[in-house]
């Protein structure tokens, strides 16, 4: 099944959200959505719907551009080479580089997680 998120849903999946009000920063999808034509999300009502082929590839965009530091032509040049069809064994390569960041991330959350678990599971013996 096909699972379709709105752009705000997938703004804050993504971590687009604005630090202090929290509210999801959706001009930056929008932008996007000008800039790569592999973005095109499927409109409803004038609202937009990611598909998870595309928020794959947005997901891609996002890393290159955030983590990698690299510019929109730059990751336009890698999404005209197909980076889908990159070594996901070589270990330097991007799409690996990109799962590693991304274990890393949910592993941290986890980590977190438990660490308040210990911290706050416990009573209080004084």
């Amino acid at each position: 099944m096909n699972k379709f998120l709105s752009i705000s849903e997938l703004s804050k999946k993504l971590s687009l959200v604005h630090p202090i009000t929290k509210k999801p920063l959706n001009h930056i999808l929008r932008y996007w959505e000008k800039e790569f034509k592999e973005i095109k999300p499927k409109k409803i009502n004038n609202r937009r719907y990611y598909s998870s082929e595309k928020i794959k590839i947005i997901k891609m965009i996002k890393f290159l551009l955030k983590n990698k530091g690299m510019t929109i032509s730059g990751v336009k040049n890698l999404l005209k080479l197909n980076i889908k069809k990159l070594d996901d064994h070589k270990y330097d390569s991007l799409k690996a580089n990109y799962y590693k960041t991304n274990l890393k991330v949910k592993t941290q959350k986890i980590l977190d997680k438990i660490y308040k678990i210990k911290k706050y599971g416990k009573k209080n013996s004084s």
